[in-house]
């Protein structure tokens, strides 16, 4: 094994011993446990969305083999990071109250810059994109209430696979695939272009998202090259259901 790859590993588990969050689930990485004053904004969203990067839920290497440790490290501490440090400059710029959601600026996001569209959708997606995976599980599929919800609305898991797997493949350029809720409590699932997300006022759809997948080629690229559709087949392995299921429960 070279030096340079030695150093490479060892920079990657260097990182992640500092990159667990406290607990999956809501209290995990991208959200914040409310108190008194931000409890209504919780219930509203769903999740409180902070303008800080928190940090991941598992290690770089957590996902492997679905997707690798090199492509985790450069997604979330260059990509994402980016997000972030460029969302606090817009914000500062555009006197946005930072103790109040994030979700709160997206939902009225056509009354401010291009700057705060990007970076606070591109923010929002990523902090929400950690929470939907976990380490691979075979079999992998949602239970309960969701799942009864699933099934009811497109008949089948593996319809509602398949649907949601078109649109993250049939997505132009860059974006995202999503299951989300109306304003109807009725589940979709749609597609967004570049950081759009169906939180904003400007987005052909619109709702609470409660799943996302990104499909920017910097998502999967080392490992999958222009294979978009084999990243998605696999993508699935490593949903982290639970926390899918957590939101859905709290509509």
């Amino acid at each position: 094994m070279s030096s340079k790859y030695k150093s490479r590993r060892a920079f990657i588990a260097d990182s992640a011993k500092g990159a667990i969050a406290v607990s999956i689930g809501l209290s995990a990485a991208g959200s914040l446990i409310p108190n008194d004053t931000t409890a209504n904004n919780y219930s509203k969203h769903l999740i409180f969305t902070n303008y800080d990067q928190q940090p991941l839920p598992y290690k770089y290497d957590a996902l492997e083999n679905v997707i690798d440790a090199m492509t985790m490290e450069i997604h979330y501490s260059k990509h994402a990071a980016t997000y972030a440090k460029n969302l606090k400059e817009a914000a500062a710029a555009e006197a946005v109250d930072v103790s109040k959601p994030l979700e709160d600026v997206l939902a009225k996001i056509s009354k401010f810059s291009p700057k705060m569209r990007n970076n606070g959708g591109g923010h929002y997606n990523h902090e929400l994109f950690w929470q939907c995976m976990r380490a691979k599980k075979d079999n992998n599929a949602p239970t309960g209430k969701l799942a009864a919800a699933i099934d009811k609305t497109f008949t089948s898991f593996a319809e509602f696979k398949k649907q949601f797997g078109d649109a993250g493949k049939n997505r132009f350029g860059s974006g995202w695939a999503w299951l989300y809720v109306d304003a109807a409590k009725t589940l979709k699932i749609g597609s967004s272009p570049n950081q759009d997300n169906p939180l904003m006022d400007i987005s052909d759809i619109k709702g609470t998202p409660l799943l996302g997948l990104d499909v920017w080629e910097h998502a999967y690229y080392l490992k999958y090259q222009n294979k978009r559709a084999d990243y998605i087949e696999n993508w699935w392995n490593v949903v982290n259901w639970d926390f899918v299921q957590q939101r859905f429960e709290k509509l």
